[in-house]
């Protein structure tokens, strides 16, 4: 196992698990957010799950491997992990996963253990994103792949102009690398993989597209509420990024967006599919 250096538990996760991050986390799917991995799965594969959140991916995994396959799901938020674990009892999955909580950067698993390591929307929030790629190789076994794949903050882009909505834009880069993480992983995932040793890697981008009255209403709702009630609230008004009533002023820009009725954004997301 690799140790874990100091400079590993200088980033937080910047969302924290608040019912609105979490809202966004359970619209996730395979479909949505894994297609770029999903021909490279077959029954019986074994999976690591990193970052699995509350474990919509990770089942959609699960039922992909079946049957023989197994996922194991990690995260370092035991509470998530609970809900994880009822999510895939409810799918009558709860034979196929394991759960545990981990560190990516020292992950407690032998070398080789894994046929596909998955991480979605992890590595812009770890302290070391090149040594948590090295822990991934690590424990997947030759020939087998490490998929990664994250958003890029300034690549997001939206319609109408809505003044208070750059401000947000700016505030959430600023707070999450004053916390740590890497905001604009997207395009520096390639980057990344070569540094931790990786040379067959492809490389490619599919975008989240938020058009209808229904997705607009949620993603303008779930970024309201996580603007002024989320662990972000927290880092950005302690951290002296924004005050109170600053934060409310872009949440009532997302408010705003939300009821225009032409409204449309869209999040760009970086994607590697890296053979060990």
């Amino acid at each position: 196992m690799t140790d874990a250096h100091d400079a590993h538990e200088t980033a937080l996760y910047t969302h924290g698990h608040h019912e609105s991050v979490l809202r966004s986390h359970r619209w996730r799917t395979a479909a949505n957010s894994a297609a770029y991995l999903i021909g490279e799965l077959r029954p019986g594969m074994s999976v690591l799950d990193v970052g699995c959140g509350p474990g919509t991916i990770t089942a959609d995994l699960a039922e992909l491997v079946s049957p023989g396959g197994r996922v194991t799901a990690v995260d370092a938020a035991a509470d998530v992990l609970e809900q994880a674990a009822a999510y895939a009892a409810e799918r009558g999955l709860s034979g196929a996963v394991d759960f545990a909580t981990a560190d990516v950067h020292a992950l407690r698993f032998p070398d080789d253990s894994f046929d596909v390591v998955h991480a979605h929307q992890v590595l812009q929030h770890v302290g070391d994103p090149v040594q948590a790629l090295r822990e991934m190789r690590r424990v997947c076994r030759p020939g087998g792949i490490v998929a990664v794949r994250d958003a890029d903050y300034a690549a997001m882009t939206w319609y109408p102009e809505t003044p208070g909505l750059e401000e947000w834009q700016s505030l959430y880069r600023r707070v999450a690398r004053a916390n740590g993480g890497e905001p604009d992983a997207g395009r520096r995932l390639l980057s990344w993989a070569r540094a931790a040793g990786f040379t067959d890697v492809a490389a490619s981008a599919t975008s989240w597209c938020y058009a209808t009255p229904e997705e607009v209403s949620w993603w303008s709702s779930l970024w309201a509420d996580r603007t002024t009630a989320s662990s972000y609230a927290s880092v950005a008004t302690e951290g002296g990024h924004a005050t109170p009533q600053e934060l409310a002023a872009v949440a009532e820009a997302w408010h705003a967006w939300g009821k225009a009725p032409d409204a449309w954004f869209s999040v760009l997301n970086g994607e590697l599919l890296c053979h060990a």
